[in-house]
């Protein structure tokens, strides 16, 4: 998810700064990923679960991606879209449910995990991070294909 992150930085850093903030809260939100999975170099020395602080700290981040795309950035990629054309509009709206979608699961896990889990919602604590994973991959994916139909196609 890193790599992707660095080429959309690549191919999209600089065009506008609306979209430069919007992934430097990807790449925050990546690096909490990777510290309460324990990926390296966050290795979990004794395979213990995170502190409640660290995932209260994380779904946070979360929340703020998310909001930060539905209330600041979808809205103007698509009008964006919609005035590039209806082809571009088309796909716009296309995406946009399949991202929401995306949504949904990273709301069930700030719901189950941002307050003080009780230990017996815990012992899903990695497989629900898991499935978070992937659906954020996938939510990465979805929204570098928006940006990408803005400005890739359609710069001026």
């Amino acid at each position: 998810m890193l790599s992707r992150l660095e080429q959309a930085q690549e191919k999209w850093g600089g065009s506008h700064s609306v979209i430069d903030a919007w992934l430097a809260e990807r790449q925050e939100l990546l690096l909490q990923y990777y510290k309460i999975a324990g990926f390296s170099p966050y290795d979990k020395k004794d395979h213990a679960l995170p502190d409640q602080m660290q995932i209260q700290s994380f779904c946070q981040i979360l929340m703020d991606y998310l909001s930060a795309g539905h209330f600041e950035i979808y809205d103007n990629l698509v009008e964006a879209c919609e005035e590039k054309g209806p082809d571009s509009a088309k796909l716009a709206k296309a995406l946009y449910p399949r991202i929401a979608d995306t949504t949904d699961v990273a709301l069930d896990f700030n719901d189950k995990y941002a307050e003080n889990a009780q230990d017996q919602v815990l012992q899903d604590f990695d497989k629900d991070l898991s499935h978070l994973g992937e659906v954020l991959e996938s939510r990465f994916e979805l929204e570098d294909e928006l940006i990408d139909n803005l400005y890739a196609n359609h710069s001026d």
